[in-house]
């Protein structure tokens, strides 16, 4: 019999943490009370728990990034875990050692988990593929695909103001087409039954694909953010751009940047969110993003805990799968 998902073992517990598909309502749910009950441990005086004492935790990046790295590498060290930061971008990958070499000379050397980011799609999943059956991988960001922990802390942050996700009118606004935080976002919101999702972009950074996705592409933005509770801005990938997807920074501030003005046509209690890094002035005014709306910086926060419940969890199942 085929596996649920390669990230799912045959009881349908976590053994990776790849991306949302396949993923039950009860499972996002399950990730997000873990979090909730590690998020004191960062109020503590000793701000560790034993949960992963012991064992050995791989940062892969093959991707340029302080804060997912920084993120990760303190959630592991708050349970506990060693730390291995592998900058794969001036690595022996880069001299011309293949992918699978560099794994087997991480997995000789004991490594429990990898976290892996890559400027490909479907990085991640074909290193859970080929990694030794004894070593779990978490997607830190793959491509344009998915960055699932990402889209765990949003809707964590999300949760923790407005619990009812049933009742929410959400707007997503800029780069989607580019983004791997919109798409785990979407997934994550229509898994956890958010009532309308709205996607506001240039055409060109919207992908065809919207619907079926989960969302509803609406050209104008102040039509977008009528009745609005939650309200994403996300910045212009134009490192991933070919072409000139939009026409210039101010243009696009002028149709679709979020203003104090264009706030007030959401909900009086609706919150301002960002993944980083945020470019004021081009997505999100700078009042905004500092602004009493703004949960900005909550996100950062809700990152560790999510990371924390994550890693904790994935290490969990495989040991009660092999105990089993």
């Amino acid at each position: 019999m085929s596996l649920p998902h390669p990230q799912l073992d045959r009881d349908g517990r976590l053994q990776h943490f790849l991306d949302m598909d396949g993923l039950s309502r009860e499972t996002l749910t399950e990730i997000l009370d873990t979090a909730e009950t590690l998020a004191p441990v960062g109020e503590r005086r000793v701000r560790t728990v034993p949960l992963l004492r012991g064992r050995t935790v791989a940062n892969l990046f093959f991707e340029n990034s302080t804060r997912t790295r920084t993120a990760f590498e303190l959630a592991a060290k708050r349970l506990s875990a060693d730390v291995l930061n592998i900058d794969l971008v001036s690595s022996s990958t880069a001299k011309g050692e293949s992918l699978l070499d560099t794994l087997r000379v991480l997995e000789a050397l004991q490594a429990d988990m990898f976290v892996v980011r890559h400027p490909q799609s479907g990085a991640a999943r074909f290193i859970a593929r080929h990694a030794a059956p004894s070593v779990a991988v978490i997607n830190g960001g793959d491509g344009q695909h998915a960055h699932p922990t990402q889209g765990l802390l949003d809707v964590f942050t999300i949760r923790r103001h407005k619990p009812d996700f049933t009742q929410l009118v959400v707007v997503l606004i800029g780069d989607i087409v580019h983004s791997r935080v919109a798409r785990s976002d979407l997934a994550a919101l229509s898994i956890l039954g958010a009532a309308e999702i709205r996607v506001v972009g240039p055409r060109t950074l919207v992908p065809a694909d919207v619907t079926a996705l989960g969302g509803r592409f609406m050209p104008n933005l102040d039509e977008a953010l009528v009745g609005a509770d939650v309200i994403m801005g996300l910045r212009l990938q134009r490192e991933r751009m070919q072409g000139a997807a939009v026409p210039s920074s101010g243009e696009f501030f002028r149709h679709y940047g979020l203003t104090r003005e264009r706030l007030s046509l959401a909900k009086p209690d609706a919150i301002v969110m960002h993944p980083g890094p945020t470019n004021r002035g081009v997505e999100i005014a700078g009042d905004v993003a500092d602004g009493p709306q703004s949960v900005i910086l909550e996100q950062v926060t809700a990152g560790l805990a999510v990371r924390m419940a994550v890693m904790s969890m994935v290490l969990g199942n495989r040991a009660a799968s092999n105990a089993a």
